[in-house]
């Protein structure tokens, strides 16, 4: 019996409408992640992975179709109940980190945990702080400073931002765009060791190399799916 996915898109469009023109950003996106997945997204610019990645994260909302996140419709969900979902279930890795430099790595670690609807208790937020710190090997840092901190141990910071929310699933956007090429290597083995721990990811990258670091490839085009190896995944799914 096949599990249910961590998060699946039905027939998901994306338009955007000004007062003269539609842009239709994705046609007919047919997506299921299910748990343990590495999923890599990729495509020239402007094909839809950032727009994709955006509706996946409960940042934008689809235009057609049905997206589920653990089995749960959020077509018809209020912005609150929304924003909770994507607190619980989604965590975000970002090309550009999105720290804030007034606080400590530990304090930026810790701040999406603040905000839970069901509040955690200190030593809980501690305990998970650590724990990511320390699966990113940065927990040496955790008073310093985001500015104090390379460009690969910002990442680091980010990826155990990410982590600290114990998330249903991992999307990543370029996590290497602003790193060289010897950080961006580091950051990709991080990814994969997680994976390899059980962590969900889906990715979106333009590099066909980081790319190649994923279970499962998509690649889009003009907002549509041009060519994926769902097919053969299913398939040996459905054998086990």
């Amino acid at each position: 019996m096949a599990s249910t996915p961590v998060l699946e898109l039905r027939n998901v469009s994306k338009v955007y409408f000004t007062e003269n023109v539609e842009t239709h950003a994705l046609t007919n996106i047919n997506l299921s992640i299910h748990k343990g997945d590495y999923v890599s997204i990729s495509g020239p610019s402007g094909c839809g992975k950032s727009t994709l990645l955006s509706l996946m994260g409960l940042l934008d909302d689809i235009t057609e179709g049905i997206y589920k996140i653990e089995g749960v419709d959020t077509q018809s969900l209020d912005a609150d109940t929304l924003a909770e979902l994507r607190n619980l279930h989604i965590g975000f890795i970002f090309q550009s980190f999105n720290l804030i430099d007034e606080l400590s790595v530990f304090d930026n670690v810790a701040l999406p945990l603040i905000y839970r609807e069901q509040p955690l208790s200190y030593a809980d937020i501690e305990t998970r702080v650590n724990r990511a710190l320390s699966q990113v090997e940065i927990e040496h840092r955790a008073n310093h400073k985001p500015n104090q901190l390379s460009g690969g141990q910002q990442q680091r910071v980010a990826i155990a931002r990410a982590l600290a929310g114990e998330p249903s699933i991992l999307l990543v956007d370029e996590p290497t765009g602003n790193l060289d090429s010897k950080n961006g290597d580091a950051v990709m083995a991080i990814l994969e060791s997680l994976n390899q721990q059980g962590t969900t990811i889906c990715m979106v990258t333009h590099d066909p190399r980081y790319a190649g670091y994923a279970k499962r490839h998509i690649k889009l085009l003009d907002g549509a799916v041009l060519q994926s190896n769902d097919s053969v995944i299913k398939a040996s799914r459905e054998m086990a």
